[in-house]
């Protein structure tokens, strides 16, 4: 069985789009790639959030449904969304971002012998950032070029993201026999798991916890975790290999800026697979204005009149507008 490259993407539930729009753009200075709608939900919007280009591997996206209640943290769910930053000088100049602009946040610390630092957002969305300053994997991407964080302490890519589980065995066994991880790594009640070349963009975390209770999804929650794989020949496979497991799954499904497979390896986690391109730069957009229109994937362009009544305008427009770089005495 082939391995999955690494994280492709993360997709996350908001209480506002505009919030995580502000949040992401003028706080994190991560790219919006692309502003569209749920494809399953097209009332819904969909963010994209990344690094310069796009590239898979760094996009943390999100939707807002309308009525969704606050998520409830608890076992059973992926629990945390990490980032990667170039080094450990990066964190310290993140830990003071997070203090002039009074973001929820921790001490730098370390796991696995990494530096980290931990924060949340205005909903309590957990997220952690990774020190790449000794990693010797998977690539990451480039920073946001024209955002507000200078780009040699700028978010590049994904880290590794964090399962909460109380059934620890059976969580090992989807990783390592499903989906071909490896255990690398033990500290306290942390595991760590890597495929492909390893390192932060192709690592996952589990925490084995039997005390709390059930989490519920909702806003400042998880939604599900993609894994990259190259191209539809993969996708393929992984559907042949779900066959042969007996487990369930959504078959091939078109996204139009990848392409994508859905499954449920663990109770109540969806896992997806997703291909490394065609990619955010289309038709609709070139580099220069990535996110700043409502974009649609062709089957949904007939549509147009009808989803822009639906969904209210959100102002992304970036293109015209040059950011200060804030080095916050880190010069």
């Amino acid at each position: 069985m082939k391995q999955v490259n690494g994280i492709h993407h993360v997709t996350a539930i908001t209480s506002s789009a505009e919030k995580i729009y502000d949040f992401f753009t003028n706080i994190l200075s991560m790219r919006l790639v692309k502003k569209t709608v749920n494809q399953d939900d097209i009332q819904t919007y969909h963010l994209f959030f990344a690094d310069d280009e796009g590239n898979a591997g760094t996009d943390m996206t999100f939707f807002d449904f309308n009525g969704s209640a606050k998520a409830k943290k608890g076992t059973n769910e992926i629990a945390k969304t990490s980032f990667r930053v170039p080094n450990n000088k990066a964190l310290k100049y993140w830990k003071k971002r997070f203090e002039k602009y009074d973001v929820k946040h921790y001490d730098i610390h370390e796991l696995f012998g990494v530096q980290i630092l931990e924060f949340e957002d205005f909903d309590g969305q957990e997220y952690v950032l990774f020190s790449d300053e000794n990693d010797q994997g998977i690539k990451s991407g480039v920073p946001w070029k024209n955002g507000p964080v200078p780009i040699e302490f700028g978010i590049s890519g994904l880290g590794p993201i964090f399962f909460r589980v109380d059934k620890f065995n059976l969580m090992d066994h989807t990783l390592v026999d499903f989906l071909s991880f490896k255990k690398t790594d033990e500290e306290k009640q942390f595991s760590r798991y890597q495929t492909g070349l390893g390192g932060n963009g192709a690592s996952v975390i589990v925490i084995e916890d039997k005390e709390s209770n059930q989490a519920v999804q909702g806003y400042g929650g998880i939604h599900h975790v993609a894994f990259r794989v190259d191209d539809k020949k993969d996708i393929s496979d992984w559907i042949q290999h779900l066959n042969k497991i007996r487990a369930p799954h959504s078959g091939e499904v078109d996204r139009f800026y990848f392409t994508s497979l859905y499954t449920r390896l663990y109770p109540g986690l969806l896992f997806e697979f997703a291909t490394e391109g065609p990619g955010f730069i289309d038709d609709e957009e070139s580099y220069e204005t990535l996110g700043e229109l409502l974009a649609l994937p062709p089957k949904f362009r007939d549509k147009r009149e009808q989803i822009e009544k639906m969904v209210r305008h959100i102002e992304t427009k970036r293109s015209n507008k040059v950011y200060k770089k804030e080095y916050l005495g880190f010069e």
